[in-house]
């Protein structure tokens, strides 16, 4: 089949990677001239003078990410240089917290538990006994549990120290409006899935180069149209086929952010019986019920500036909003380089960068100087209980791909191409795949 795949984000990119495999011919329109999408590079300059070039925002990937990691080593994207890999590690600047040792599962996560800082006796107990009821129950939960429900035996020591800060870098939603069902999800690949899988992974090369560069290298050997800086703002349908500026495809995969899909799902024309209509209205209702979170990464340096280790949590409050922090000079970058991440952020960007500076002060005994701050407004999805997320296919011929289509993963790069390899297997049991 002609497919075409509007977007060029990870989601999109692994999408047309997935349907040129399936021996589609596949041609890709982007709006923007970078590619990555919300996983993209940015240019900067330090206090110094010394240019770099920096994330849009700290994304982290874990060992369980199964099907991102497949990707990257298909196109041979070496994830020993790309990536820096160390055990589970939620530990804050004064040495409290959990850190897994490399043993097999589920050993690493009893002794990390065990040889965990700053805990009670009480609190680690408490810690064992929910994990392995939750093993029990195999990690499943009514649909409409909040995560500070589901963890409420826990007591508030291991709400503000584990289950809080988990919940809000695997979901990027507060542990008291997030869905139980998908944490539980998440912690099961992670700490009962593959080995490895609770490992986190840095990344040390820009997210511009983590995947796009080698995607798109990929995709244009394999004769695959990459048009960027185009935007389309128009679709039309004509017997059982999608036009987009003349070139008309037998299939068409959106892999936009929601909004961006909904507004061209409105611009629809030509043939379009009632069934159409009706499954273009009912997949916009859907995702325009979805409510979205913001991300803010605030930058700062300093020369003297260093982390005892790549990346500590911090205490969150309203007033210091960072939940993370990352040695920049420890993943590939400048050395004094710092990236406090803020999830689910509120507020407008300059004043969160002050409240982050002020916080480093107090919790790190750092002053720094800022270097860039970024808003991602719509980052991801908030995941709430019991949400339900619009579905792959959206008509006949018409599919979506990206992080809020319905799937087991939250919004992580890993949903991304989860969602991307959805979309090309509903893609190739259409019935235009069989004429």
């Amino acid at each position: 089949m002609k497919v075409a795949v509007i977007g060029a984000g990870w989601s999109g990119l692994s999408t047309a990677i997935f349907a040129s495999q399936a021996g589609h011919a596949v041609t890709v329109f982007e709006a923007s001239r970078m590619l990555g999408g919300r996983a993209r590079s940015l240019p900067a300059e330090l206090p110094n003078g010394q240019t770099v070039e920096l994330d849009n925002g700290q994304h982290i990937l874990i060992g369980a990410y199964r099907e991102a990691l497949a990707l990257m080593r298909m196109l041979g994207i070496p994830a020993e240089t790309a990536l820096t890999r160390q055990a589970l590690t939620l530990r804050f600047a004064d040495g409290h917290g959990l850190r897994l040792p490399k043993l097999p599962k589920p050993l690493d996560l009893l002794a990390g538990i065990a040889l965990a800082r700053g805990w009670s006796w009480g609190d680690r107990i408490a810690l064992l006994r929910t994990a392995l009821a939750w093993k029990r129950k195999h990690f499943s939960c009514p649909d409409q549990l909040s995560v500070s429900e589901l963890a409420r035996p826990l007591g508030e020591r291991l709400m503000r120290d584990l289950i809080e800060p988990l919940c809000v870098s695997a979901l990027n939603t507060p542990a008291d409006q997030a869905s139980a069902q998908v944490f539980l999800r998440v912690l099961h690949d992670a700490l009962f899935g593959l080995p490895g899988g609770s490992d986190l992974l840095l990344p040390r090369v820009p997210l511009g180069r983590l995947l796009p560069e080698a995607a798109a290298n990929w995709l244009q050997s394999q004769g695959t149209a990459l048009h960027l800086g185009r935007r389309i703002d128009q679709l039309t349908r004509l017997g059982e086929q999608w036009h987009i500026e003349g070139q008309a495809f037998d299939a068409l995969v959106l892999a936009t952010p929601a909004r961006d899909s909904c507004r061209l799902l409105e611009q629809v024309t030509g043939e379009l019986p009632a069934a159409l209509c009706e499954d273009l209205q009912s997949w916009r209702e859907l995702t325009g019920k979805l409510r979205f979170e913001a991300i803010t990464t605030v930058y700062a340096w300093s020369p003297q500036a260093a982390l005892p280790c790549p990346m500590l949590a911090m205490s969150s409050t309203l007033l210091a909003p960072a939940q993370f922090v990352f040695d920049r000079g420890q993943l590939g970058g400048p050395a004094g380089l710092l990236a406090f991440v803020i999830s689910a952020s509120r507020g407008e960007r300059t004043d969160l960068q002050g409240q982050v500076l002020r916080q480093a002060v107090d919790q790190l005994s750092l002053k720094l100087a800022p270097v860039l701050s970024v808003t991602e407004k719509q980052a991801t999805f908030a995941c709430l209980p019991g949400l339900k997320r619009p579905p792959t296919q959206i008509a006949p011929g018409l599919f979506a791909s990206g992080d809020f289509v319905e799937g087991p993963y939250p919004a992580t790069l890993e949903g991304a191409v989860r969602n991307a390899q959805a979309a090309v297997e509903a893609l190739q049991t259409s019935p235009q795949a069989s004429h």
